[in-house]
Formats: structure tokens, sequence, C-alpha cells
């Protein structure tokens, strides 16, 4: 069946989704990695920012990112070194305006943008066969809609998404309450500060109040929405949610999710009967968003995504 019960146990220590959710990005350490950085320039004259590590002959595995993330992420170092030491070759794919530059265009990135992921594929491909990507967050709900857009042409071995947004309305809502808006206070802030330092830079399209902007929704319905194509923020949701999009899904795939994600509701999890049968959606009850962390005491944490990713990547 596409729907399993994950074997991930939380450390008793971080039994909170909250603390399993800010654990990583407040104490773990960053390994060193011996990276080669590359600029890829786009097709509408933009770029995007890639990060290559890794045996040079190794089966190639793209990671995308989520929200506002980068290579410093939490997550995102020891993925790498636990892909690269299982032999892989990683590309770590910046999205635009995410590694530090602002990016050329008006227009940015977001949740359902698949055509800058086209684009990067196309270009791994030039140089090797590209066995498996893996997203996280945004970069999963990106990499679903994709892998259902292109169905056999995706032409990837696998595939692996972690804490995704299947609904993207429905994420915007659960953010406004609890502690969970503290997440979005702090996302947003990031937002709007990279939207005033771009727009310092060029005219905006758009007349935006950012002090006026308090939820999701409301930076969503006058920034996002508007820069990149669509009527509204409900338009966006509706059209760049993956959920719609895991039937038509035909490469073997993972899906990582605790039901205790502070970033959606229990209820917003899809069932089999979403799911294609290339699906398989691993549910743990707890592990908060993108955490997963396990281990006797504080100083022996374990982060059982980077164990799980690898190993569900190098399974025959």
């Amino acid at each position: 069946m596409p729907v399993i019960q994950s074997q991930f146990r939380p450390a008793w220590w971080l039994s909170n989704p909250h603390l399993q959710t800010i654990w990583g990005t407040l104490f773990r350490r960053q390994p060193q990695l011996e990276l080669r950085t590359e600029r890829l320039e786009l097709a509408d004259g933009d770029f995007v920012d890639l990060a290559w590590s890794g045996p040079a002959s190794g089966a190639m595995v793209l990671v995308l990112h989520g929200l506002e993330g980068t290579l410093n992420s939490h997550y995102a170092r020891g993925l790498l070194r636990t892909l690269n030491n299982l032999g892989y070759r990683t590309c770590f794919m910046h999205f635009r305006g995410c590694s530090g530059e602002a990016n050329r265009l008006p227009r940015s990135y977001h949740s359902g943008e698949t055509g800058d992921l086209q684009e990067v594929v196309e270009h791994v491909r030039h140089r090797t066969a590209l066995h498996a990507v893996v997203g996280f967050s945004l970069g999963g709900n990106v990499l679903l809609k994709w892998l259902g857009e292109q169905q056999e042409s995706a032409a990837i071995s696998k595939a692996v998404a972690v804490s995704v947004p299947f609904r993207l309305d429905d994420a915007a809502r659960r953010l406004e309450g609890g502690l969970s808006r503290v997440y979005q206070q702090h996302l947003l802030n990031k937002l709007k500060q990279k939207y005033r330092v771009k727009f310092s830079q060029m005219p905006s399209p758009l007349r935006v109040n950012l002090d006026n902007i308090k939820t999701f929704y409301q930076f969503d319905d006058a920034i996002t929405a508007p820069l990149h194509g669509f009527h509204n923020a409900d338009d966006y949701y509706t059209r760049s949610s993956s959920y719609p999009f895991l039937k038509r899904i035909r490469t073997p795939s993972l899906v990582i999710h605790a039901i205790d994600d502070p970033f959606m509701w229990p209820g917003t999890v899809p069932d089999n009967s979403d799911l294609s049968p290339a699906v398989t959606l691993e549910l743990a009850s707890h592990g908060g968003h993108v955490g997963f962390i396990t281990g006797p005491v504080p100083g022996l944490a374990r982060y059982w995504l980077d164990e799980r990713i690898g190993q569900w990547l190098s399974a025959d």
C-alpha cells in the first residue's frame, strides 16, 4: 500500500514537534564539504547557482531546499555528506535569489515553479545520467509537482520529498495559528528583507506596503502571485500545490511526513486514494517539520532523515 507507518522514533528529549523543528537549525554542526560552485544561466536571462560535491563517477542526486533555504540550511550539508559517503555525486540547486545574491529579474521562485527545475535537470543530464532528486518542504512540493507534470518523461530512477506542504492554502492557514505563527513571522521577515534589498537595486513593478503584510496569505496575494503571473493568492495556491499531481507520478518516490508537522494540519496529509502506485508515503507520528531527530542524548543526536534517504536511494 502507498501509505506506510514510519519506523522513526524521536529522541525522548525532542518529543515536542517544535523542538524537532528548530533543534537542527540551532544546534546541528555543519560538516565541511569539498564543493565546486557553478552559475547556470537560464533561458529568460536570469540565473541559479549550483553546488557540486562527491565522487566524479558517482550516480547523480539533485537536492532542492525549502523556503528561503540555502546550502547552509540545517538539513543540507549533512545529507550531502551522507550521500557522498555512499558514493553519490550531488548537485545542490539554489532557487533564484537564494544563494546570497539577488537574481536579475523582478520575479523570483515559488512553490510551484518547475520550469527552473527542468532547466537544471537538463543541464545536469548534459554531463551525466540523473539518478534521483530529493526535495525538502517547498522544494519537495516543487519536486512532486514536476514529477506529476513530467510523468514518464521525468526519466529518473527515484525521488524523495520531505515535509511537503501538499496543499498550500492549508499550510498558509495553519501558519497563522498557535506557535506556528513564530515560523510564519521568521520566514516573512526574511522574505520582506529580501524584497527590500532586491528592489533597492531595481524598480519594483508592484505598489506594496510591506508593513501591512502580516501573514503568508497577504504576502502571496500582494507579491508572490502578481510577480509570477497568478491572479491572486488563491489562484497561486490552487495551481502550485503538489496534491493534485500525486496521482500522476510515475517515478518511484518516497514521501516522508510527520503527523505533528507544525506547518500543516494532520488532515492535510494525502491518503491512499490520492497517491499513484509509484508513491510511498511514509508517515511518522512525530518528527516536526524537517526534523526527524533521534539519539539517546543531545550530544549523540542522530539525523534520521540522512540515513533514511540514503537507504531509500541505495535500495534495489
